[in-house]
């Protein structure tokens, strides 16, 4: 059976923590099967839901809003997107083996042409930016901690809530839960 992955959106951050068997268990609840989280960072990993994934989305969002009195944003991919993702070269080997980090933000449409425009601009020495389907790839070429690029300064530029994993961790999601033949 297909995996669907969860990526919910600063789930334990901000003064929001919810352990990993709480969110497990919320999912749970209500009626996903053979749930598993992947690190604390909010990946919730469950059987595929079959249902289009914006109506997932949303269906989520409502569960989580209900259940811990906030908004979660959350974004859902099907393992078989999770390996594509995981596999995408956005950038030369060159330049990511230069790097400090790549990191992958999860948004739920593919950003609008002035979204991307705003984006590009945002490009700097120490930040670059590829687009691919509903992923947008941030190249860090130094510490993430001397950009000034963020979750936040992402939205702000393409108009809409996304959120953030480094690609060491979509790698590992994708290598555990790859897709069965």
């Amino acid at each position: 059976m297909s995996k669907s992955i969860a990526f919910l959106r600063a789930i334990n951050v901000g003064g929001h923590n919810v352990k990993m068997d709480v969110l497990r268990q919320l999912f749970e609840s209500a009626g996903y099967e053979n749930v598993e989280t992947f690190i604390a960072s909010g990946n919730v990993i469950f059987d595929g839901m079959g249902a289009d994934p914006a109506e997932l989305e949303g269906q989520i969002e409502n569960l989580l809003k209900d259940s811990l009195g906030y908004k979660v944003n959350t974004f859902i991919r099907s393992d078989v997107e999770l390996s594509a993702i995981a596999s995408y070269s956005p950038f030369s080997k060159a330049a990511l083996d230069a790097s400090a980090a790549l990191n992958v933000a999860f948004v739920s449409e593919p950003p609008d042409e002035s979204a991307i425009l705003k984006l590009m601009a945002c490009k700097t020495d120490i930040d670059d930016f590829q687009i691919h389907q509903r992923e947008i790839y941030w190249l860090c070429r130094k510490k993430q901690s001397e950009s000034t690029f963020s979750n936040s300064v992402l939205e702000k530029a393409i108009g809409k809530p996304s959120t953030l994993r480094g690609i060491s961790t979509i790698q590992k999601l994708a290598a555990k839960y790859a897709p069965r033949r």
